[in-house]
């Protein structure tokens, strides 16, 4: 059976839904999956000044090391300027053994974020994280026109060739839209699929 792991960081709990989400559509696929998230680095007191969400039902990845152990890796981070948070960035820092070893070549990859506006750095912050799976040697899939409801401009959507992406606003008060979440669900089966016919 194909393992998947979805591993993401989350302040206010968008990424955390869209990443369910991508696992959702990896078991639709027949996938086994696992939901992961970094450890948080920012300050205790940033933290609660900026009231992230600290509770989660998903455990803190344990090791890089683990990543070897799956056929696909889902990164889903939120936009920090244009780019992967650092929380995210701090975890990617720690795989250089993986990386010397080749430990990842040949397994397969994807992206899923989100921003504050339509044009807050969706495409940038994916190719961020993108750029670390490519030099770790993993095939990418993203989010292709097949799914057609990422499409059109008559009403404010994410979505990205790239990967899945949602927009919450700058307070944060919208959440992934019911399309955005089958968008997720649509690359995490896609994911699933290929890394099974590259098995």
């Amino acid at each position: 059976m194909t393992k998947v792991l979805v591993l993401y960081y989350s302040s206010y709990g968008h990424i955390e839904q869209m990443a369910d989400a991508v696992a959702e559509g990896a078991r639709s696929a027949g996938a086994e999956v696992d939901i992961r998230r970094v450890a948080e680095t920012a300050p205790p007191a940033v933290v609660e000044a900026a009231h992230f969400k600290t509770d989660s039902k998903h455990p803190v990845i344990e090791s890089p090391d683990i990543l070897a152990e799956y056929d696909a890796i889902v990164v889903g981070a939120p936009t920090r300027f244009g780019r992967m948070p650092s929380q995210m960035a701090a975890f990617w820092d720690t795989t250089g053994g993986l990386w010397f070893k080749g430990a990842l070549i040949g397994k397969v990859g994807g992206a899923f974020t989100s921003t504050g506006s339509q044009h807050g750095g969706q495409e940038t912050t994916l190719f961020s994280i993108i750029t670390n799976l490519l030099h770790q040697g993993l095939t990418i899939v993203g989010l292709d026109y097949g799914f057609q409801a990422q499409m059109g401009v008559e009403e404010v959507k994410g979505g990205s060739p790239y990967g899945a992406t949602t927009i919450s606003d700058g307070d944060g008060s919208r959440q992934p839209q019911p399309e955005e979440l089958d968008a997720a669900r649509y690359q995490g089966k896609r994911i699933a699929e290929t890394a099974a016919k590259l098995a």
